[in-house]
């Protein structure tokens, strides 16, 4: 069985941080992703989808992402229920977020969020990652020599 979901879309409203009792971070967002389709008047049509972010997510997602911004979530649909305040059952259906990712451009170097499964930071010019080594063949004059015999497959 599958349970993926990936989306771009940008935030409708404000995230909501609040903790769980035991201390852990858990943050709720909508977002609105537009459908391919326009209505009547050519207009974009939007979906909006709630999800919810736990631990480190919602605290990065609380602290630097605003109503507007461009996100990049990629999880999985949850379900769950509980008891309303009138006492019917009330049922839910929202995207945990378990990756996301900020796509609006940094206004300051300070704004980037530290995540455990980035990739090596890219240098100022984005040509190449930092501590990748330098072509060993730059500076070569003459062309290089090699026949199909020499290539390994």
């Amino acid at each position: 069985m599958i349970n993926r979901v990936v989306l771009v879309g940008r935030l409708a409203r404000e995230p909501e941080l609040r903790y769980t009792p035991n201390g852990i971070a858990v943050v709720t967002f909508t977002l609105a992703v537009n459908r391919t389709r326009t209505d009547k008047d050519g207009n974009r049509v939007a979906d909006f989808i709630n999800c919810i972010a736990w631990r480190k997510t919602a605290e990065n997602i609380a602290n630097y992402v605003k109503k507007g911004h461009q996100l990049a979530v990629d999880g999985q649909i949850t379900t769950r229920n509980y008891e309303g305040k009138d006492g019917k059952r009330v049922y839910v259906t929202e995207v945990l977020a378990e990756r996301v990712e900020f796509l609006e451009p940094r206004k300051d170097a300070r704004n980037t969020v530290p995540n455990e499964n980035d990739a090596p930071p890219v240098n100022s010019n984005n040509s190449k990652p930092v501590n990748q080594p330098s072509d060993p063949f730059a500076r070569e004059t003459k062309p290089i020599d090699i026949s199909d015999d020499d290539l390994p497959f």
